[in-house]
């Protein structure tokens, strides 16, 4: 863990820019695709990290990205070249482009001058999409990386704003992943090797804290 004093250097609001990946309605809500993981997300107070975070973000000036997945009905320009993208056309519930499914899930907030970035394929929140064009006209030098799931999306987001040459913070209770222990093993073993993992409460402190 970083110390309060190194964490607050990261968290300029100036440079710092909140990705919450996948907190949507289809996938974290109560009528999840994924039921199992949004009780992970619920039960384990990682969404509810997510809200805390996106709302000081709005407080502090912190530029907010939401993050949502989602697929044309028609299925056009997805993916279908992995087991993961097959099983989600059979599910009962589709992230299906301006339904309920892909609005940003409660209780987060989303403020008019927040930014959702959607995508069509592929399993990053960044490649691919419009996410790094829009950190490098906001100035971002840290990105702070919450929401769903420490199984795949997050480390994607991870990886791909380490290799394009961001600070990554990873509050790590504010990301779920399933099993329930699979998450701190993820952080532990993984995200741990390339991104500064605390706590929201840090994160929340240094947010909080007036600057000289």
């Amino acid at each position: 863990m970083p110390s309060y004093e190194q964490l607050r250097e990261l968290l300029d609001p100036a440079t710092t820019v909140l990705l919450t990946v996948e907190c949507q309605q289809g996938v974290v809500g109560p009528g999840s695709a994924l039921p199992e993981l949004a009780e992970e997300a619920r039960s384990s107070g990682a969404l509810a990290q997510v809200a805390r975070l996106v709302n000081a973000a709005h407080e502090s000036g912190v530029q907010v990205i939401h993050a949502v997945a989602e697929r044309r009905p028609d299925g056009r320009g997805a993916n279908r070249n992995a087991r993961l993208f097959r099983a989600a056309e059979r599910l009962p519930v589709r992230q299906l482009s301006g339904t309920a499914a892909v609005r940003v899930a409660a209780p987060i907030e989303v403020a008019e001058e927040d930014l959702v970035v959607r995508r069509l394929h592929g399993l990053s929140p960044i490649a691919g999409t419009d996410v790094d064009a829009l950190l490098r006209n906001l100035g971002c030098r840290t990105l702070v990386v919450s929401g769903v799931s420490a199984n795949v999306a997050v480390p994607n987001a991870v990886f791909d704003a380490v290799n394009r040459g961001y600070t990554v913070v990873v509050p790590a209770d504010a990301i779920a992943g399933v099993p329930s222990d699979y998450t701190p093993a993820m952080v532990r073993n993984t995200l741990a090797l390339v991104a500064t993992v605390t706590g929201t409460e840090d994160v929340l402190a240094c947010l909080a804290r007036p600057r000289g």
